[in-house]
């Protein structure tokens, strides 16, 4: 009888070593695939982080603040009114710096055709390149606009639209 026990006992210790063994496994199994899946979890949150940038400033550009809206005709998809910029440029403390749109500055320069590299103010509007609502040294994200306004010469009021870019950076970057 005794030589049963002994024979019992070792058939346990043999299934603790099992179950110990099978536990052991899967747990290093799955801290293996949790490794694989946090591995480029920064990688990941850079590319959301930039997507959302990229649609913030989508989503300025078309903002009534900004857009042509049916000022020019039609109704323009990635136009701003070059109007009611200048014109937002010297109100932008009521909107809080920034604070309003969640960014930390707004800057909107003309490509083509390109004049002297001037910074517009009230004064030497139309003749100007860039338009800053929001001062910012740091890095940001842009997107490719048209930038409208309403011309007189000679009397004569037309259309103007030139290519620009806004530059907007967020708080992320």
């Amino acid at each position: 009888m005794k030589y049963r026990n002994k024979k019992g006992q070792l058939k346990i210790q043999q299934m603790a070593v099992m179950l110990l063994a099978i536990t052991l496994f899967f747990a290093l199994a799955g801290m293996l695939i949790l490794a694989t899946q946090f591995s480029n979890l920064k990688q990941r949150a850079a590319i959301l982080e930039a997507d959302n940038a990229k649609l913030l400033v989508a989503k300025i550009a078309d903002s009534p603040e900004f857009s042509c809206g049916y000022s020019f005709g039609t109704e323009m998809s990635s136009c701003i009114d070059a109007d009611k910029v200048i014109n937002l440029k010297d109100k932008i403390g009521k909107y809080g710096n920034g604070n309003f749109w969640g960014v930390n500055g707004i800057e909107i320069r003309t490509i083509y055709p390109q004049n002297n590299g001037t910074e517009c103010t009230m004064l030497n509007y139309p003749d100007c390149d860039l338009i800053t609502l929001i001062k910012s040294n740091g890095v940001g994200v842009s997107n490719f606009v048209s930038l409208c306004g309403k011309r007189n010469v000679n009397g004569q009021v037309y259309d103007k639209c030139e290519v620009a870019k806004i530059i907007v950076t967020y708080e992320g970057a």
